[in-house]
């Protein structure tokens, strides 16, 4: 049945801006100095008349999606600008009418096809993940999903229900899902404001002394100056994986920074979450973690609210890297895996208890996946990849639509803040951390909140 709100597609572009990070960031035992951001934009109409320009914007992480040991870093990021292409010349070309999720659905399905011709054009020596095609398609669906509510003059998360969407979560899902929509796994309104996560990368100084040279741009440069600057409660710590003396003293040594600032705040309260980027062998290497933090500082240990994506990202081919004891002790989620419906499912056969949640999969992905981690009492979160920007504002305002959702991670203002300068005074509740949250009350606009 054809609806008055469903847009057609009249154009789709998209360019490219490069920034250099303002400190390196290191991760997954890679290290990430500069960033290209796409800006995509998408002209629609409406069945009902009206026209409108939708935005979406997303960095090119290439590291995070596509770690390859094969080609170098040049190469994939190349081979994802042209994979952004090829995906918006696809979206310019497409004219079937219907709601947005049904649009990036229908394109969703020729990602690997054009990652396959890319493949033989360019001669790679590997296939393009899945991840990273998500990841370059994920700035023109944004684009599509905005353009509605921008056409509509209504938030774009107050479009999902019966009245808009063609058909049931059952199609995109399964029929645990029959005639249920995704408004009811969504916020009318977005909340207030939401605690942030503020990223202790592998580089990223603690004290005083790790500081061999300050940069002296007036931002804070320790993690207590940074808890001390912005009221920080939620600390996302990257760890290593592979080395756990290491991973232990790390954690240790962030405490006890913590400790320290925030006994300078009067704070009494705050938390840890663990990103060890897949590099654990084994949930070994994550049980022996847990049991000697717990024996080093207990206190770092009740602290941690949930560990992210401890090994591979290929459940498949490591069926026997399985969570249910590491899960029993904390929500373990996945991030990398999360390509798919099917990988949530197999994630919970193999002990995942919870599922980071990224708009760089893709607006309706995310949301889907929301949903179905919903449905199956799982635990949430929303990762951001480094984002800046425009980028930032979708981040922030999946996290604050998903009801289940306590906090969100957003470091761009650490590592790029180039890259959110033009937004400040847009939206200042956004940009300036006060008391460690954000005010995310404020994406109400039309589309996507901005």
């Amino acid at each position: 049945m054809s609806r008055p709100s469903d847009i057609r597609i009249r154009s789709a572009a998209f360019h490219t801006t490069s920034y250099q990070y303002r400190v390196p960031i290191k991760f997954g035992g890679r290290v990430v100095t500069d960033v290209v951001l796409v800006d995509a934009e998408v002209e629609i109409e409406t069945r009902g008349g009206k026209s409108a320009i939708g935005h979406g914007s997303m960095p090119i992480g290439n590291a995070w999606a596509w770690p390859s040991n094969r080609l170098s870093s040049t190469d994939t990021l190349a081979t994802l600008v042209d994979l952004v292409e090829r995906v918006t010349r696809e979206a310019d070309r497409y004219r079937e009418w219907g709601h947005p999720l049904e649009i990036t659905h229908a394109l969703g399905a020729g990602y690997n096809a054009i990652a396959e011709k890319i493949a033989v054009d360019r001669k790679l020596v590997e296939p393009i993940p899945r991840l990273a095609q998500l990841m370059a398609a994920s700035p023109i669906e944004g684009a599509i999903h905005d353009s509605q509510g921008q056409a509509l003059g209504r938030n774009s998360y107050n479009l999902l229900g019966r009245d808009y969407v063609a058909h049931d979560l059952s199609k995109y899902l399964n029929g645990d899902f029959a005639g249920e929509y995704l408004d009811q796994y969504t916020l009318r309104e977005p909340k207030a404001r939401m605690p942030l996560y503020h990223l202790v990368g592998a580089l990223d100084p603690l004290f005083e002394t790790d500081i061999p040279h300050r940069i002296n741009d007036g931002l804070p440069e320790t993690l207590g100056e940074w808890i001390l600057a912005d009221g920080l409660t939620h600390l996302k710590i990257k760890l290593a994986g592979d080395n756990l003396p290491w991973d232990v003293d790390r954690v240790a040594r962030v405490e006890m920074a913590s400790v320290e600032a925030q006994n300078q705040r009067g704070c009494r309260t705050w938390n840890y979450s663990l990103d060890f980027n897949e590099k654990c062998a084994s949930v070994e290497y994550v049980l022996d973690f847990l049991a000697q933090l717990k024996e080093r500082s207990p206190a770092a240990l009740a602290r941690v609210q949930y560990i992210e994506q401890p090994t591979h990202r290929d459940l498949r081919a490591n069926p026997e890297n399985r969570m249910h004891r590491a899960a029993q002790i904390k929500p373990v989620v996945i991030d990398e895996s999360l390509v798919d419906f099917e990988s949530l499912l197999l994630a919970r056969e193999q002990g995942y208890s919870g599922v980071a949640l990224k708009a760089c999969k893709g607006h309706g992905e995310a949301l889907l996946m929301g949903a179905a981690a919903q449905k199956y009492g799982m635990f949430l979160c929303v990762q951001d990849l480094t984002c800046i920007g425009r980028s930032m504002l979708h981040s922030s305002s999946l996290a604050a639509r998903i009801p289940t959702i306590a906090a969100i991670e957003s470091n761009g203002r650490q590592y790029c803040p180039a890259g959110n300068a033009a937004w400040h005074t847009k939206f200042p509740s956004m940009f300036v951390v006060r008391d460690g949250t954000v005010g995310t009350g404020a994406l109400t606009g039309p589309g996507l909140g901005f």
